[in-house]
Parts: C-alpha cells; sequence; structure tokens
C-alpha cells in the first residue's frame, strides 16, 4: 500500500482498515459453510488481540473498535451453533428419543403430563366393568 512516490497511500489505508473494522453482517454469514465461519472468527479474534495489545501500548481509545469486534465474534458463535442445531435436529428428528436440549421446552407440568394417547386409553379390567356393569340412568318422578 504505497503510491507511486513512495509515500504510504492514506486512501487505500483507511479502505483497508474499514475493510477489517466494519461490523460483521449475520445474514451474510447464514450463506457461508462452517469452514469459512471458523475461518473469520480466527481472524477476528487475533485482530481483539491486536486491539487489545494496541489498547495497553498506546493512550489512544480502541474501545469502540474492541467492542465491535465482540459483537462480531458472538455473531459468529450465533451463526456456528445455530447450524449445529440444525443438523441435531435434523439428525434427530424421526428417533424415538433426543437431547434434553433439543427438545421444546414449555413448562415441567406440560412436560410431565400424559400424551394424548396415553391419556385416552384404559386398562382391560376397567374396560371390562364398563361394559359389564354399565352406569345405571334413573328416572326422578316429580
Amino acid at each position: 500500500m504505497v503510491s507511486p512516490n513512495g509515500a504510504p497511500a492514506i486512501p487505500q489505508i483507511l479502505a483497508y482498515l474499514k475493510l477489517i473494522f466494519r461490523k460483521v453482517k449475520a445474514g451474510q454469514l447464514w450463506g457461508k459453510n462452517k469452514e469459512d465461519l471458523t475461518k473469520q472468527l480466527e481472524e477476528l479474534k487475533t485482530e481483539l488481540g491486536q486491539l487489545r495489545v494496541q489498547k495497553i501500548a498506546s493512550s489512544g481509545s480502541k474501545v469502540n473498535k474492541i467492542h465491535d469486534i465482540r459483537k462480531s465474534i458472538a455473531r459468529v458463535l450465533t451463526i456456528i451453533n445455530a447450524k449445529q442445531r440444525a443438523q441435531l435436529r435434523l439428525f434427530y428428528k424421526g428417533k424415538k428419543y433426543a437431547p434434553l436440549d433439543l427438545r421444546p421446552k414449555q413448562t415441567r407440568a406440560i412436560r410431565r403430563r400424559l400424551s394424548t394417547k396415553e391419556a385416552a386409553s384404559t386398562l382391560e379390567k376397567t374396560r371390562k366393568r364398563a361394559q359389564h356393569f354399565p352406569q345405571r340412568k334413573f328416572a326422578i318422578k316429580v
């Protein structure tokens, strides 16, 4: 990034810095595969380390850039985890059991109650009793 006369080209440097320090958009991350996401995550982490060193070495404030990089790291990790969970959901889709964190949260009472099939089923003894001794109907004379 040197101009023809040997001096550093300020506009080129500024354009490069804008590319590095721009915020990562979550919408752009969804199209990337896992390798690209992990590569970008490593780049962001090294950048964060460099910014922290610069912050300590110089009295100049790098707080805003550090904030942006940290949030970008969080976005990348969120996308990685969401994609991983989606893959796990596909894997466990037809299975009888799924990991606890993939099951619906709901409330404890809802999770404990009987399924509709279990609630509708009756024991054989109860069925026979109802069949042989049905509920009697009485007519009341007024």
